[in-house]
């Protein structure tokens, strides 16, 4: 049976409530696994105590400042965040920080955006050296959700973990994304799936929970599965307002 983790910014979410509270919530709806994003506006204190309470484990946090890596003066301030963050996700006990590329930049080749990233990415490997959290970077899509983000294709990213070659960097596999990119999960990732740190799933259109859609997301997580993908996948979408369940309607194994 997949794992899920519930993604508590999107997940559980109440007026005036705190990812305290909602880590409760998950665990009385079934989760032992939750995920946020940003860490530093939250009370990273009373995070560590409801994790204790609960017995709820923590996938993954957002790597701050989210910067745009595609340009090399944004570099400094990002390692600076990151040893601040993975401090953070060491704390909390989360394997897995979250890296997003930025934007693309108006009058820049792709080829020097790509390997500006690739370049960061070589500094922050050595940034998490000896720690046990992973950076993993994540290929958003820019027809719905991020207009004119950088990393929209699944086999750039896989290319850039790649030419970084440093276990402490690995891809975050959002199937939303991909499928809103019009991508098939066999040809994007055939041979590299032992790249992939993490996963996240929502039904297109709409960003809503699985079957809402028309994502065949049952098949693309057996795909997962059966090519050696044995790691969390993160429940990241907006409720409708039926009940969320740690196991979705028509779960995969």
């Amino acid at each position: 049976m997949i794992h899920y983790s519930a993604c508590i910014e999107l997940l559980f979410k109440q007026e005036g409530d705190t990812i305290a509270d909602r880590i409760h919530r998950a665990k009385q709806a079934g989760f032992d696994t939750v995920e946020f994003w940003g860490w530093m506006r939250k009370d990273v204190a009373e995070i560590r105590q409801a994790l204790d309470q609960t017995g709820v484990r923590l996938a993954a946090i957002v790597a701050e400042p989210m910067v745009w890596l595609t340009d090399p003066e944004n570099h400094e301030a990002f390692l600076m965040g990151l040893a601040q963050s993975a401090a953070t996700a060491s704390q909390l006990g989360a394997p897995v920080m979250i890296a997003q590329a930025g934007n693309a930049r108006e009058g820049v080749s792709r080829e020097e955006q790509h390997q500006a990233i690739v370049a960061c990415l070589k500094r922050a490997a050595d940034v998490l050296k000896d720690t046990s959290v992973t950076l993993a970077l994540e290929p958003l899509n820019d027809r719905v959700d991020h207009p004119g983000y950088f990393l929209t294709s699944t086999k750039e990213g896989l290319d850039i973990v790649d030419e970084v070659n440093r276990p402490e960097v690995r891809l975050l596999y959002d199937l939303y994304h991909s499928f809103v990119m019009d991508e098939d999960i066999a040809e994007v990732l055939e041979g590299r799936v032992d790249r992939i740190a993490h996963a996240h799933l929502a039904d297109h259109p709409g960003r809503n929970e699985p079957g809402t859609g028309r994502m065949d997301w049952q098949a693309w997580i057996s795909w997962l599965r059966a090519n050696g993908y044995d790691g969390l996948i993160g429940l990241e979408y907006r409720p409708t307002g039926a009940p969320v369940t740690a196991y979705p309607s028509g779960t995969a194994n």
